[in-house]
């Protein structure tokens, strides 16, 4: 029996995550004080009180996210909890690996809050707003997918970015071209195929600038191997190299968030506890989907960390 520990993406974050746990751990709210201390400015007020449209923001939600994970993260070790003897991998979408690879040691907190900081920035800069897209599309199969994108890629850059599982993939690239596929998927039996509402075409050929400026940024942090293995997005397989997971960093940025392969293969090596540490639930609904014989939890709480810390302890 192995536990693994999965970190959400862009699109968990909300107003007021995590301040139960800052105001119940000391630990957590720590955590808060160091990443604003990191970034020169006060990002737990975002995260806490908002704006809506500012924790948005990528720049403030991808290391806002990563706070709330780590906070968790620090609230379990000071109860004794070692992840590097308990959890057998880590797991994190798109900038959710960044919070596992925190988590397992590779990077410091501080240095990762402006890791993200920089990841964000340089996304939302890498293409001029509105001449990128992104789109979900629903029940159909990604070999499938994948022609109508080689197609659609005739009005520019197309490709799919993340798969998610569940029968849900979505494409990003150039906004003509996904306009063209999402028509093209319609047309050829997916249930739905919406453009969706992001600020970017991330994950596409289109972020080549963003892949760019993390190769540079990550070239100057300190980095360790994980204490525990990483399933890397981009590879949908174990690395234990901090070297080799900061040139898959990079690929990440342009490439393909292998998230059904990623949980499928946790399934298929003995994973029988999955744990989604962070905000919200989506992580926890996509390895439903994925895998009937995982069942998923979220490690959010006060109350689920006292949970998990019972049962995990037993």
């Amino acid at each position: 029996m192995a536990l693994a520990f999965t970190f959400p993406g862009q699109g968990s974050q909300s107003v007021g995550m995590g301040r139960e746990l800052a105001e119940a751990f000391p630990e957590a709210r720590a955590v808060f004080e160091e990443v604003d201390d990191a970034l020169g400015e006060k990002l737990s007020d975002i995260i806490w009180n908002g704006p809506e449209d500012q924790l948005t923001l990528t720049a403030n939600a991808q290391p806002a996210l990563m706070a709330v994970s780590m906070a968790i993260i620090r609230v379990l070790a000071a109860q004794g909890f070692d992840l590097s003897d308990r959890v057998a991998y880590v797991a994190g979408h798109s900038l959710g690996e960044y919070s596992a690879l925190c988590a397992a040691g590779t990077f410091s907190l501080a240095d990762t809050a402006r890791l993200l900081r920089i990841r964000g920035n340089a996304m939302q800069a890498a293409v001029p707003v509105g001449t990128g897209a992104m789109a979900a599309v629903i029940g159909l199969e990604d070999a499938a997918l994948a022609e109508i994108c080689a197609e659609a890629s005739a009005e520019g850059p197309c490709q799919i970015a993340n798969d998610n599982g569940g029968g849900q993939i979505v494409i990003s690239g150039a906004k003509p071209a996904i306009e063209k596929a999402a028509a093209l998927a319609s047309e050829r039996g997916a249930k739905r195929a919406l453009l969706l509402p992001v600020s970017a075409p991330f994950h596409s050929a289109l972020m080549a600038p963003a892949a760019d400026a993390m190769r540079a940024a990550l070239a100057e942090v300190e980095r360790h191997d994980p204490v525990v293995p990483l399933i890397a997005n981009v590879r949908a397989a174990p690395v234990t190299s901090a070297d080799a997971i900061v040139d898959l960093l990079v690929e990440q940025v342009t490439g393909q968030v292998r998230w059904r392969e990623s949980v499928a293969w946790l399934a298929a090596n003995g994973v029988t506890e999955l744990y989604e540490v962070g905000a919200g639930k989506v992580l926890t609904g996509l390895a439903k989907r994925i895998d009937k014989t995982l069942a998923p939890k979220t490690l959010s709480s006060p109350a689920e960390i006292e949970a998990a810390l019972n049962s995990l302890t037993a």
